[in-house]
């Protein structure tokens, strides 16, 4: 006999930052909703993604700290770091934030299933195994992405591993080779390094982070070579072999192949969307190299198929799925909403030091033919970062010179992430370099840079 099937005004698959976001929405607003959710609440961001690997990199912050005591005077000796510890604490973080999830998802008379979600017609979802049947006004594909398959590289989670099999590495490797020098690839090196392992990041663009504005990358690149990572850019991975004991990575870049022999290889060069996963073919969706094609509102060609997240491609941010995540339900809910310029979502990547961003590069901002101003303040000229003993880094706003409109702040330094709220704010407000400048800071604080840095777009700071 057939299970009888549950009805719901919102169905959503997936639970990651994307995914509960809306479905409290949805159940903020009124509407009888269900979550379907394969593992864990939470989703990779929170379970093996953002939240653990912020909790290891406090590790290595503290870590770091007390290497460098001496500079404060103070004398250390018997330090012994317990990498296994600090994977302890990891998981006890993500514990205590996924119990809040669905403490959240309860109050809000969410109903969750856990199986995987597949449609069987585009209004009816599956939930496998319990075979239960879910019929659905409209539904919201969340289901996010993984890791992306590399031609030729077999990845065994021994030798070669993701960001995933890294998280729960209670032993750390002597020598590791981090293939992707972007923001995960970033983080991972300096979690490493901080804990003595020999690193090298391979780079298949001519700089790590190549997202980012260029001087940005060259100032994390001289850091990281400071502290003892080794690069290789413009460079591709011919091959991974591996024996019981050592990896080998070749590499070849213009004039030169390497072997690079290490413990663990990490993969971190991208994703693929997870909508082969969903019986999407049972349905008219229209896709683009499996990343579900959506318009301003999130919705899908499909009246009452919404998607969000990383399924979509657009920006690979927990904060822009949750974003998105609002917009999608808002809009089935009849309420108008602002849409999303992906341009300027806030990027913030936690190695050290930070990097964080928004907006045009100096080098993107220059392609639209405008007259540019920038400013550019060094945090080797601010009393806070000195007193820190953080002084690497600066801040650069990029604006239009013709009338200071902000088309990019670009930072690198320590707990620049934590500044990237008031630039935002800024240049949601439409406030110009010259407003920004004006502004009183409080000092001392590295916030004070950001202000110097507005003011030296017209020559104007004051401590530079």
């Amino acid at each position: 006999m057939d299970n009888q099937i549950s009805k719901y005004d919102v169905v959503v698959i997936g639970s990651g930052p994307g995914g509960y976001v809306a479905a409290i929405r949805a159940g903020q607003l009124g509407m009888k909703t269900a979550l379907v959710e394969k593992s864990e609440l939470g989703g990779v961001c929170l379970n093996w993604g953002c939240i653990p690997s912020k909790s290891l990199l406090r590790n290595a912050e503290v870590l770091n700290l007390i290497n460098e005591a001496d500079k404060f005077g103070i004398q250390v000796s018997g330090v012994e770091a317990d990498f296994s510890k600090a994977i302890s604490r990891s998981r006890e973080v993500v514990s205590k934030l996924t119990q809040g999830i669905g403490y959240l998802l309860k109050k809000n008379k969410v109903d969750v299933f856990e199986g995987k979600g597949s449609f069987i017609s585009e209004n009816t979802i599956v939930v496998e195994p319990s075979n239960t049947s879910l019929e659905a006004t409209n539904v919201v594909i969340a289901a996010g992405a993984r890791q992306r398959d590399l031609p030729g590289i077999t990845i065994d989670g021994d030798k070669v591993i993701t960001s995933r099999h890294a998280l729960e590495l209670d032993k750390l490797p002597k020598r590791v080779v981090i293939i992707g020098g972007g923001a995960t690839g970033a983080e991972f090196a300096y979690l490493y390094r901080s804990y003595g392992v020999e690193v090298t990041i391979v780079e298949m663009m001519d700089r790590i982070l190549p997202q980012e504005d260029q001087d940005v990358s060259t100032q994390l690149q001289r850091s990281f070579n400071k502290s003892g990572i080794s690069i290789v850019t413009s460079a591709k991975v011919k091959s991974i072999s591996t024996d019981d004991t050592v990896a080998i990575v070749t590499v070849k870049n213009d004039s030169e192949e390497l072997n690079i022999e290490c413990e663990k290889v990490l993969v971190a060069v991208g994703v693929q969307p997870n909508s082969d996963h969903i019986g999407i073919d049972h349905t008219r969706v229209e896709t683009k190299n499996g990343f579900i094609v959506i318009d301003d509102h999130m919705k899908t060609n499909v009246s009452g198929i919404y998607a969000i997240g990383d399924i979509t491609g657009k920006l690979l941010l927990a904060h822009v799925a949750s974003e998105q995540a609002v917009i999608a339900v808002e809009n089935i809910a009849g309420i108008d909403h602002s849409t999303i310029d992906y341009s300027l979502m806030p990027r913030a990547v936690y190695c050290r030091p930070q990097v964080a961003s928004f907006g045009m590069t100096e080098a993107e901002a220059a392609e639209t033919g405008r007259e540019l101003k920038v400013g550019k303040f060094p945090l080797s000229a601010s009393g806070k970062a000195l007193a820190l003993s953080e002084t690497e880094g600066f801040i650069k706003v990029v604006s239009d010179a013709e009338i200071g409109d902000i088309l990019g702040v670009h930072m690198i330094g320590a707990e620049v992430t934590e500044l990237l709220g008031e630039a935002g704010m800024t240049k949601m407000l439409e406030g110009t370099t010259s407003e920004l400048g004006s502004l009183v800071h409080p000092h001392p604080t590295i916030s004070e840079c950001l202000k110097e840095a507005g003011l030296a777009t017209e020559n104007l700071a004051i401590h530079m």
